[in-house]
């Protein structure tokens, strides 16, 4: 029997759960863990299909800075006498003080860890600074701040990737905060039912097609994007757009538009189609099972991408521009550094078959360390 697990989950898209990467990552890593003999329970807005899982609902925050400032420490001690876990999983680090408070109200001495979906600060020479996409009122600084508060007040601290231990580190370490043993990396696992099975046909015929299937924020880098598609997109090369958000709720659309400024935009390209999956994972796959080739975001301190990994454990080779975890995990052959040489890349993807199977099965294979199996046992050797 293996430990029993509090897994605590905020949920910013409850509407479109596809669309909440950390609700995505919980219902392909929470049977995973019980396959592994963990006893788990979730604590969220919402629970993961797999019936097995222990469910706790728990309130959806309006807005991304409730879900770091707002909380109930009362409903939580109690959530925890009911569990008596072994083991806490924060995935809101900000909310890690207010869960370790509650733990000691429950009087349990379970091991906190936390998982950084997302680094609230980018690094520059060692310094940490503010994150534009959290600055809204000046609520940057406090932000990072309360963040770095919370990795004091765990037992474990684990990051997406080499990138996202390097950036925790530097910002860790102009805190004052020492990690010591504490930061593991454990990057989420694939999602079985986006793993291609048999080789993936080179393009043929008159037109090919790529697929952009990450969040249209500005802060992704989607201006950088939107240049980039008018000189990709073509007759011969068509690109497709995934809405991934729909209707957002007014609380979170009020506080940034640029996905819908940036859907509208798009899709008044030429050549370029904006699709949605509506929510349906099976339309997903579909919407990649049609395409030829992935593109990456202009994210610089991309610690990780769901997306790029989706593509390729659907075979589609991804190409990059030479930014962040991209430029480690990417093979060097498809990452660029101007728009010229994405469509030097993209043409020799669509036009020699050679390339593109090279390319495909490299894509898929770079995957196969993240089968949930062997990423459960890797999350429950950091945590426990």
């Amino acid at each position: 029997m293996g430990p029993k697990v509090l897994y605590l989950l905020n949920i910013s898209n409850p509407d479109r759960l596809s669309a909440d990467s950390g609700w995505v990552v919980a219902d392909v890593l929470l049977p995973a863990l019980t396959n592994a003999g963990a006893v788990v329970t979730l604590g969220s807005p919402a629970p993961v299909r797999d019936t097995r899982v222990g469910f706790w609902p728990m309130p959806v925050p309006a807005t991304k800075y409730r879900a770091r400032f707002d909380g109930d420490t009362g409903a939580l001690a109690d959530l925890i006498r009911r569990t008596t876990p072994e083991v806490v999983v924060a995935n809101q680090i900000e909310a890690a003080p207010q869960v370790r408070a509650a733990m000691l109200e429950a009087r349990c001495g379970a091991t906190l860890a936390g998982y950084c979906h997302y680094l609230p600060f980018g690094v520059e020479e060692g310094r940490p600074l503010v994150d534009p996409l959290m600055d809204d009122a000046g609520l940057g600084r406090p932000v990072m701040w309360t963040f770095l508060a919370g990795i004091a007040a765990l037992d474990r601290v684990m990051v997406h990737s080499p990138m996202a231990a390097a950036l925790l580190s530097a910002a860790t370490r102009h805190a004052g905060l020492d990690l010591g043993d504490r930061l593991h990396v454990v990057p989420p696992p694939r999602d079985p039912a986006l793993v291609v099975g048999g080789r993936v046909t080179p393009p043929t015929g008159e037109s090919a097609v790529a697929v952009y299937n990450h969040r249209l924020y500005a802060h992704y880098g989607t201006e950088h994007f939107l240049r980039l598609a008018t000189e990709l997109a073509s007759p011969a090369l068509q690109v497709t757009v995934m809405d991934l958000f729909g209707n957002r709720r007014a609380a979170r659309s009020a506080l940034d538009t640029s996905p819908e400024r940036f859907r509208d935009a798009l899709g008044a390209l030429p050549n370029v189609q904006v699709a949605s999956d509506g929510g349906d994972r099976d339309a997903y796959r579909r919407v990649l099972a049609g395409a030829h080739l992935g593109i990456a975001p202009y994210r610089a301190a991309c610690p990780w991408s769901m997306s790029v990994i989706d593509c390729q454990a659907m075979g589609l080779p991804v190409i990059s521009p030479r930014l962040g975890w991209m430029a480690e995990h990417i093979h060097p052959e498809l990452l660029f550094d101007s728009s010229a040489e994405a469509v030097k890349i993209t043409d020799q993807l669509v036009t020699d078959p050679l390339f593109y199977t090279r390319h495909s099965e490299y894509a898929r294979a770079c995957t196969e360390v993240l089968s949930p199996a062997l990423i459960a046992a890797r999350y429950l050797e950091a945590v426990t």
